[in-house]
């Protein structure tokens, strides 16, 4: 996924919320779907997202294997290509894939499923903190705060905003995750001290507060408006030409949805649903 987002930044950010507009003249082309095999577009090294290594999976991995199963048991065939400037023209309009497993509701250079989660940006401190009853960047006690934040993200937006920003420790944002990792360094910094806290893209806290140490507090973002969002759907990206493909997508979701919401509950990742309560058992849906 795109970390908004591959998180985001989702990915995300990072597909999840990528701009990549001036591709999207690309994909109006005949529909060629493969109904023999899945053909997913992905990162080969965006865990908590995707991965090519079977021995340690992400969550699109295991939901593109229970959309394979929905469509009869085909197997899963993947094109792998990093997911920055380029992803979308060199794989789904290149017709090397027939779908993107994580990709942000509103995004006009795909065709948008249904979202089949929502999460926002979180808030990551030590569970001792004095930081942990924290719910919003408007909170006094982030004031002269050191807090790691993604350069090019919204939070660093609304950071600026409340003047939190000249104190803040900035991390990349576009990197080759194959050989570096700013949401595991920040996680790092964290757990060390360097920072007090840090912002991060839900799956990415999520998961990774859950990994290589003591657990972390991870707090969604859901006071902040709408300016910008914190908080996002996340859809399944398909040509803009596939309209058939994307509702026998859509059908699957709406049947699988509570399959899909364990997976992303066992990587330990925020969703919330349209009132802005998170959601800690998987909802039930039948087709």
């Amino acid at each position: 996924m795109v970390n908004p987002g591959k998180g985001a930044v989702l990915a995300m950010t990072l597909l999840l919320l990528g701009g990549f507009a001036a591709e999207a003249a690309e994909g109006s082309r005949a529909d060629l779907v493969n109904r023999s095999v899945l053909r997913v577009c992905a990162d080969p090294a965006n865990i908590p997202f995707s991965s090519d290594d079977p021995a340690n999976p992400g969550f699109e991995n295991r939901i593109a294997e229970i959309v394979a199963e929905e469509l009869g048991g085909i197997p899963v065939e993947y094109t792998w290509f990093p997911q920055a400037t380029g992803f979308i023209r060199r794989t789904l309009f290149a017709k090397a894939c027939d779908l993107v497993i994580g990709y942000a509701q509103g995004d006009e250079m795909v065709l948008n499923t249904n979202h089949y989660y929502r999460s926002a940006y979180a808030l990551v401190v030590k569970k001792d903190s004095d930081l942990a009853s924290v719910t919003e960047l408007s909170d006094e006690r982030l004031k002269g705060k050191r807090l790691g934040v993604v350069a090019g993200t919204p939070p660093a937006t609304v950071m600026n905003r409340l003047g939190l920003i000249t104190t803040a420790k900035p991390y990349q944002l576009f990197v080759d995750r194959r050989y570096d990792s700013p949401t595991e360094l920040m996680i790092e910094d964290i757990r060390s001290g360097d920072i007090d806290g840090g912002i991060l893209w839900g799956p990415n806290a999520g998961y990774f507060a859950h990994k290589g140490g003591d657990d972390l507090a991870v707090i969604p973002l859901l006071k902040e408006g709408r300016a910008p969002p914190m908080t996002f759907r996340i859809t399944m990206g398909v040509r803009q030409t596939d309209a058939t493909w994307k509702r026998e997508l859509n059908d699957i979701i709406k049947k699988r949805q509570g399959d899909i919401d364990q997976v992303l509950l066992d990587f330990h990742i925020p969703i919330v649903d349209e009132a802005d309560q998170q959601i800690t058992a998987a909802r039930r849906s039948g087709g």
